[in-house]
């Protein structure tokens, strides 16, 4: 039986499974690790077929190098495959280059960097040792590669959205921009593989759950890369289908939290309406909880309601900015109008505010970032994150840096805390860098703050030592840099 090696890698801490995103853990404010759903796609359709499968995501685990080559010694994989990201490309690639020339096995390289990428993007990488690069949806593309690169079944120019290198060396393209939409013929991660006690709610470390709801989004946000890797429809699961692998999860894994991953998982108000029905209906009901991610628009206090009704303890919303001229200029389809009235109506039915923004837009002035601090300080959400605008390939927002001069380097290699960018037409990096740290101080270290998260920890000691350690790791992060 061939045997195949799934895997993110050892180093620092990112969102390998969030295509759109790619997130630093290490240096953000308070974010978690997510589980590696897309290595337990990939695992579950490998199993499938009959390939004997090991997934392993050492970042999280904090092992090291050693402990991978000890894997690669001991199981012998013919093919690995790495989750990488826009950030980690060149340590990854240099990684494989050496797991290829000790061990010999197929490479596939996993990432959105690899989504119908512009030639001028892949003249900048190695890719002489990798033999395979998904950039689509790896539960529709790595069973066809394993078995084509393996058994010599199949034809590989019919796996949609990969690239793959001919002998010579030549690096080919299939077709791009093609979407399964029957999501629910899909297997449920293998969590069986998975060490799922690595993944946990920020507030309590209870194991969490990543499921994933839906894939595209019809937005048209300059910064997103989610309409061109999953396209602009949003491709849902049934709510039946959700609530089987949540019952999964809690029968079989004991996991009672999860994350709800879709790009806008209250896109469709009918959809959640059904789903949170049917968890109030199903044994699960009072006994699991989960957070999600939001629009502003749409969202209704009804539907918030209902979500938690059904068990709803954060939800997490894009606010982006609070001048309505720079929301506009990145096409966010929403008001700062509509940024407060979100953020009041969750309050009112008792879920507390995850508060996502955004500076460093071409446009931006420092009146433009004050204006986001004065949306915060005056919406008060629970928790907040504010990172440095990232031009990712594949974005207008990437078209619009490099037409107005913006990039001081390849894109490759930065991240939200690490930008590319020099600045802003009117900003420095340096000058948008300070203007972050102001905001997080002012908003995190107020005394009116601090005194309601103590209240709320009274009688939880174990969330109140998080949320300690989430405030020692936001300071030295914002002074280290």
């Amino acid at each position: 039986m061939e045997k195949i090696l799934l895997f993110y890698p050892p180093g620092p801490l990112f969102q390998r499974g969030e295509d759109r995103c790619q997130q630093n853990i290490d240096d953000g404010s308070a974010q978690a690790m997510r589980a590696c759903n897309d290595l337990g796609y990939g695992a579950s359709i490998l199993l499938q077929r009959n390939y004997e499968v090991k997934l392993r995501d050492y970042q999280t685990q904090k092992d090291s190098i050693e402990d991978l080559y000890e894997d690669m010694e001991n199981f012998k994989p013919d093919l690995i495959m790495l989750s990488v990201t826009n950030t980690t490309i060149f340590d990854d690639i240099q990684l494989a280059t050496l797991l290829k020339k000790r061990y010999h096995p197929v490479i596939v390289l996993k990432g959105a960097i690899f989504y119908d990428p512009p030639e001028e993007m892949l003249q900048l990488l190695d890719l002489s040792s990798i033999d395979y690069m998904i950039g689509g949806e790896v539960d529709f593309a790595i069973g066809e590669v394993a078995d084509y690169a393996l058994r010599g079944e199949g034809d590989i120019r019919d796996v949609p959205n990969i690239l793959f290198k001919l002998r010579d060396g030549t690096i080919l393209r299939t077709s791009f921009h093609i979407w399964e939409d029957n999501l629910d013929n899909q297997p449920f991660p293998a969590r069986q593989l998975m060490n799922n006690a690595l993944y946990t709610r920020p507030d309590t470390n209870e194991p969490m759950a990543t499921i994933q709801t839906a894939r595209g989004c019809p937005s048209r946000c300059i910064f997103c890369l989610t309409p061109e890797i999953s396209g602009k429809k949003v491709r849902s699961r049934s709510p039946q289908n959700v609530l089987k692998e949540m019952t999964e999860c809690y029968e079989k894994f004991g996991i009672r939290n999860f994350f709800f991953k879709a790009d806008t998982f209250t896109i469709n108000a009918d959809w959640v309406k059904e789903l949170c029905h049917l968890i109030i209906q199903s044994p699960l009901h009072k006994k699991i909880a989960f957070t999600a991610n939001s629009r502003v628009n749409p969202i209704s206090k009804e539907t918030l309601q209902l979500m938690k009704d059904a068990g709803c303890f954060t939800v997490a919303f894009g606010f982006e900015s609070g001048s309505e001229e720079i929301l506009k200029n990145i096409k966010k389809g929403a008001t700062v109008e509509q940024n407060l009235q979100a953020a009041k109506w969750a309050k009112e039915v008792g879920i507390p505010v995850w508060g996502f923004f955004v500076i460093g837009f071409p446009w931006e002035t420092k009146e433009h970032i004050l204006a986001t601090k004065k949306l915060i300080m005056e919406m008060d959400p629970d928790f907040i994150e504010v990172t440095i605008a990232l031009p990712f390939y594949g974005t207008p927002l990437y078209d619009i840096c490099k037409k107005e001069d913006l990039l001081a380097d390849s894109v490759l290699g930065s991240d939200f805390f690490h930008s590319s960018l020099k600045g802003t037409k009117y900003l420095s990096l340096e000058e948008l860098m300070e203007l972050r740290k102001d905001i997080l101080l002012h908003f995190y270290l107020r005394p009116s703050y601090i005194l309601k998260k103590s209240k709320e920890c009274i009688t939880q000691p174990k969330v109140f030592g998080n949320y300690v350690k989430y405030g020692v790791k936001l300071i030295t992060n914002l002074f280290k840099h």
